[in-house]
């Protein structure tokens, strides 16, 4: 899992590693911070789509979210939470300080996080769920009125009519957003340890082989359009295909600080504006200084 991936790199068993946004950035604000980031972004997805509420609860749009019980997996700001509690709050005026916070896992309980910092900003209520509770069927049951998952929870899989995305029609939604904003949020980075990043080429040559691989998985899309992407098992594939090359360019998922820089940048200032870093950094902070022009 990698998560485990996550435990092992804040353990400083790996020298470099896929590592979550804000466990890389929790680590920063520690005594003194292992890392320093690659602008190599392995895992991206919106996140309109991560947010569900209760039926029953009264929600029906953003601002109702306002003094309300939110479960959010994992931690206070796991990486698919820092986006949508920033773009709430950029674009309806969410404050997360206003509601009650539930910490736990989507449907399995996990144990509280402690291997990685848990800063919460003053007068925000926090708690961990209960032994043996899933913020899944505390959502269903109505015991909380929203969830923030990067799990799509057992429950909406199965039909439940009990819940339902703050968003029915995410997808138009997260497209818009791309459109006005150019953001693809991104999840996690390439993490590398300090000293490592000082050995002569050594971050040039894990940035192109990254790199090299990104692309030949985006030239064999490419390529199999002509086929209609026979290899992929899913109707419709290649129409779903051409709308997202029109919408986001033919390298729909670049690496690069340039490229990247805006998405980063946002990501960074809702970090800190969730209380989740002490300071404001910038892409300049946290990247490896000899890949800031890639």
């Amino acid at each position: 899992m990698i998560s485990d991936t996550f435990f092992k790199m804040a353990q400083a068993e790996y020298d470099v590693a896929e590592y979550g946004l804000t466990y890389f950035l929790r680590s920063w604000d520690t005594e003194e911070s292992p890392f320093l980031a690659l602008p190599i972004f392995p895992n991206r997805n919106f996140r309109h789509s991560a947010i569900y509420v209760n039926v029953e609860a009264g929600i029906t749009k953003p601002e109702d979210l306002a003094g309300k019980t939110i479960g959010e997996f994992a931690l206070y700001g796991h990486d698919a939470g820092v986006w949508p509690k920033g773009i709430l709050s950029d674009e309806f005026g969410f404050d997360p300080a206003s509601c009650k916070w539930v910490i736990g896992g989507t449907d399995f309980p996990i144990p509280a996080f402690d291997w990685i910092p848990q800063p919460v900003s003053e007068g925000v209520d926090v708690r961990h769920a209960a032994d043996g509770q899933t913020l899944s069927s505390m959502l269903e049951s109505g015991e909380i009125d929203a969830l923030i998952s990067v799990d799509v929870p057992k429950a909406v899989l199965e039909g439940s009519t009990k819940i339902r995305r703050l968003f029915p029609d995410y997808e138009a939604v997260e497209r818009d957003y791309y459109s006005r904003t150019g953001i693809f949020p991104m999840m996690h980075v390439i993490a590398i340890r300090k000293e490592l990043a000082q050995e002569p080429g050594l971050v040039e040559t894990i940035y192109k082989a990254y790199t090299a691989a990104k692309d030949q998985v985006e030239h064999r899309y490419r390529s199999h359009a002509a086929k209609q992407h026979m290899s992929v098992i899913t109707p419709w594939f290649s129409q779903l295909f051409d709308e997202n090359r029109a919408l986001l360019g033919e390298d729909w998922w670049p690496y690069g600080l340039e490229e990247n820089r805006k998405a980063v940048d946002t990501f960074l200032r809702y970090h800190y504006e969730q209380g989740l870093s002490k300071t404001l950094l910038t892409s300049e902070d946290i990247f490896v200084p000899a890949l800031h022009q890639s």
